[in-house]
């Protein structure tokens, strides 16, 4: 017991340090570490690793970034509060979890907010994109790029053909009141669970199904236990990367512009390899005996269009959709 207990001290001893280390200098290189939830396969990993390389290609060696993977550093919310006080220097998170940060990012959880991947890349890209990167800044949030994560669809453990077939099914949500409110307007139970729990929540039948895109559905094996996957594409939330506004201010302009650019890189580059990751994980559901269904998708877009009315409530937010939806 005292073996363990010295272990575990050591052990807690050494995270704190690395924590409050978020941007140090080690023999005059600048290093900003970098926690994230999602596993080493992961694309938007592949990218990060891409920005470090470009990071240091950039700097001449004098600056890179320390990445910690697989929530070694804390979950997404934990990750944004260690942000908030300096203690981590940047983390990834989907845009649903922002919505709590920065209200203007409840606009990107709308349902059917995009026409298609091409609108939707030219809103994120151009200054839309940019204005909802910088809208957390109160909170000492910096957005720097989005990072692709396809389109979230339904999947679960019977049939999803229309909505009418969500009516009585307990599905699991990220916690974004956007979220829920989408799931409710389209008859489901929505249940805010985290990621982590969410396989064996699935097992256990604390809840039917869930909603995600292609290969979070895939990689995480969840065909196992909801062997319906339903491609109603009903949002498509980007990935943000963010950094500490406190880390942020140590660097010099030049520093800034080096990651900046280091960043929207990495951008570019992990929407290739998500392509690549989609077309995998579809080829994989098909070969483990996975009902793919392609619903009609004008009845789901029909049950959210109230949520709409909502928003538009607000005028910052109506001018937001509309700025969205002019883009063309």
């Amino acid at each position: 017991m005292i073996n363990f207990k010295k272990k575990y001290l050591f052990f807690s001893c050494s995270l704190l340090c690395i924590l409050f280390l978020a941007c140090e200098s080690e023999d005059e290189k600048k290093v900003i570490r970098l926690g994230h939830g999602l596993d080493t396969s992961h694309s938007v990993h592949k990218a990060m690793l891409y920005m470090s390389q470009r990071l240091e290609e950039k700097s001449k060696g004098t600056m890179t970034i320390d990445i910690y993977p697989n929530q070694q550093l804390g979950s997404e919310r934990e990750s944004l509060e260690l942000l908030q006080i300096g203690s981590l220097g940047m983390t990834k998170v989907s845009a649903a979890t922002m919505e709590n940060f920065s209200d203007e990012f409840k606009v990107l959880n709308l349902p059917y907010l995009f026409r298609n991947d091409e609108h939707r890349f030219k809103v994120l890209e151009g200054n839309i994109g940019e204005n909802l990167l910088k809208s957390s800044q109160s909170k000492r949030l910096l957005g720097l790029t989005f990072y692709d994560s396809g389109t979230r669809n339904f999947y679960a453990n019977r049939p999803i053909k229309s909505p009418a077939d969500l009516k009585g099914l307990k599905l699991r949500v990220m916690p974004s009141q956007t979220a829920i409110n989408t799931v409710e307007h389209l008859g489901g139970s929505p249940t805010p669970i985290s990621w982590g729990e969410l396989y064996t929540a699935l097992q256990q039948g604390i809840v039917d199904g869930a909603e995600n895109n292609l290969p979070s559905y895939y990689l995480n094996n969840h065909y196992d236990v909801c062997p319906y996957y339903t491609m109603d594409e009903h949002t498509a939330v980007p990935d943000e990367l963010i950094i500490s506004t406190i880390v942020w201010n140590k660097l010099n302009l030049e520093q800034q512009k080096w990651l900046k650019e280091a960043a929207e890189e990495s951008s570019v580059y992990q929407k290739k390899l998500w392509q690549d990751s989609e077309q995998e994980a579809l080829d994989g559901m098909k070969e483990a005996g996975v009902t793919i269904i392609h619903p009609d998708k004008e009845k789901f877009r029909e049950l959210v269009k109230p949520m709409y009315d909502e928003f538009k409530k607000d005028p910052v937010m109506k001018k937001t959709i509309e700025a969205i939806q002019a883009v063309q």
